[in-house]
C-alpha cells in the first residue's frame, strides 16, 4: 500500500550502517558520525529527579509546570532580551523535535494561494522537517545552503509565485550541518519576508549556546514590531547542557501558535514526567555549566583549525559541533575513513536531497561531529587528515 511517506529514503543512520557493512574497521572505531554530547550534564540533574521521584505515578501536566515556563522565560529574557509571557507564549515540549514536527501539523493550512501549501526547507537540513511537511500534506522546498550562499538558504531569492504559496518556512541557525550562522540583518530579511508572503517561520536555534568567539543572533532579537504569530523558535537542553536523554526542550511563539500546539498536544502529545520538568527547571536557569561546555567545544575547535586548517576542505565553523568537509565524493570517504582508520563519520548526503533535476548539495561533503573527548577528537581529527591527504 503506498502512503505519503512511501518515497522517504532510508533514514542516516541505518544508511550508514548499511554502507559501512561486512568491512572491517581499520582502527579502533572513533565515533564521530552522531551528534550525541558526551561532556558532563549538571551534578544537580539526578539529584533532583530522585528527590522528585515520587512524582512519576502522576500524569504531567500538559502545558508544563509554572516553574519551568518561568525558568525558560527567565532564560530568554537574559539571552535575548526578550520579554514572554511564560502562561501564553512558551510550550515545553519533550524534545524539540516534538514540537518541529507537530508545528507544522497544528499550523499548516490545508490550502495557501488557492493550492498546496509549500514548507521551504534548507537543504542539508534536520530530517524531521521534510517528513513534517509531508504530515501536515504541503510540498517541502528544498532550498541550496551551499558554500555559494555561505551556507545559509537564500529564501528571498526565491520566485514570488512560490513565496506566496509558503506556509512555513525551516530556518536552523547555527545550521546543522555546516556550523553557520545567521546574524541580525538574516532575521529581519528573513521577518519581513514572511510579513510579504504570510508564512511563519520555524526557528530551529538548538545550538545557540556553542559557539566560539560571539553568541549567535537569534529570532527573537530581530522580531520586535512584527506580528508575533509569524515566528516560533525552538530551543533545547540537548546540546546546550549534554541532555540529550532528558528529552527536555520548549517553542516559543504568539500567543495563537502555542493555543494551537497546546490543542494538538491535548489529543497527541507526551509531556515530559514531572521529575523531568523539576530538573529542566533548574538547568535552564544555570549557565556555569554552560560556559564550561562551551569552553570544552572552543578547545576543540581550536584543534580542528591546527590539524586540519590548511586541509583543502576544511571550512572552520562558527558555531555548533560538526565539521562539514568537503571531499570529492562523500560514500567514498566515508568508507575510506572506516577501512583505512575506523574513523565513522556520516556521508553528508544522507542529510540532504537531490530535488528533480539538481544534484544533492551534501553529495561531495562528510560532516564529523567534535562530541568526544578532546584526545579522541584529536586522534580522529588525525586520522581524517592522514587518510583524505592520500585520497
Amino acid at each position: 500500500m503506498t502512503t505519503r511517506f512511501s518515497d522517504l529514503p532510508e533514514y542516516a543512520f541505518p544508511r550508514l550502517r548499511a554502507l559501512l557493512a561486512g568491512t572491517q574497521p581499520g582502527g579502533p572505531e572513533i565515533a564521530m558520525s552522531i551528534g550525541e554530547p558526551q561532556h558532563a550534564f549538571p551534578a544537580i540533574v539526578p539529584q533532583i529527579i530522585a528527590a522528585e521521584s515520587g512524582s512519576f505515578n502522576r500524569y504531567p501536566p500538559n502545558d508544563g509546570t509554572p516553574a519551568l515556563r518561568h525558568s525558560i522565560s527567565d532564560w530568554l529574557r537574559r539571552r535575548y532580551g526578550a520579554a514572554l509571557d511564560p502562561a501564553t507564549r512558551i510550550l515545553p515540549l519533550h524534545g524539540t523535535r516534538e514540537g518541529l514536527f507537530n508545528a507544522a501539523l497544528a499550523l499548516c493550512p490545508t490550502t495557501k494561494a488557492g493550492g498546496r501549501p509549500a514548507v521551504l526547507l534548507p537543504n542539508p537540513f534536520y530530517q524531521c522537517y521534510a517528513v513534517a511537511a509531508i504530515a501536515a500534506g504541503a510540498e517541502p522546498v528544498y532550498v541550496p545552503a551551499t558554500a555559494e550562499t555561505g551556507f545559509l538558504p537564500d529564501f528571498a531569492g526565491l520566485p514570488s509565485a512560490l513565496l506566496d504559496r509558503t506556509a512555513i518556512v525551516y530556518m536552523c541557525s547555527p545550521s546543522n550541518p555546516q556550523g553557520a550562522v545567521a546574524d541580525l540583518a538574516y532575521w529581519r530579511q528573513l521577518g519581513a519576508l514572511a510579513e510579504r508572503h504570510d508564512f511563519r517561520v520555524f526557528a530551529d536555534e538548538c545550538y545557540s549556546e556553542i559557539w566560539r568567539d560571539t553568541p549567535p543572533a537569534g529570532a527573537l532579537e530581530a522580531a520586535d514590531g512584527q506580528d508575533p504569530e509569524r515566528l516560533l523558535v525552538f530551543h533545547s537542553l540537548s546540546k546546550r547542557s549534554n541532555l540529550a536523554g532528558l528529552r527536555s526542550g520548549f517553542c516559543a511563539g504568539g500567543p495563537a501558535a502555542i493555543r494551537a500546539l497546546k490543542q494538538l498536544r491535548n489529543y497527541a502529545g507526551a509531556p515530559m514526567p514531572l521529575p523531568l520538568q523539576h530538573a529542566a527547571a533548574a538547568v535552564w536557569a544555570d549557565e556555569g555549566h554552560v560556559e564550561e561546555n562551551r569552553a570544552l567545544y572552543r578547545e576543540k575547535f581550536d584543534l580542528a583549525d591546527q590539524i586540519l586548517g590548511n586541509l583543502p576542505g576544511y571550512t572552520a565553523p562558527e558555531a555548533g559541533f560538526f565539521l562539514w568537509l568537503r571531499v570529492p565524493d562523500g560514500e567514498a570517504a566515508t568508507q575510506k575513513l572506516w577501512r583505512d582508520a575506523g574513523v565513522k563519520v556520516l556521508p553528508g548526503a544522507y542529510l540532504a536531497r537531490a530535488p528533480k533535476g539538481t544534484d544533492n548539495p551534501g553529495a561531495s561533503y562528510i560532516r564529523a561531529a567534535l562530541v568526544a573527548p578532546k584526545a579522541e577528537v584529536a586522534a580522529g581529527l588525525t586520522a581524517i587528515r592522514a587518510v583524505l591527504e592520500t585520497a
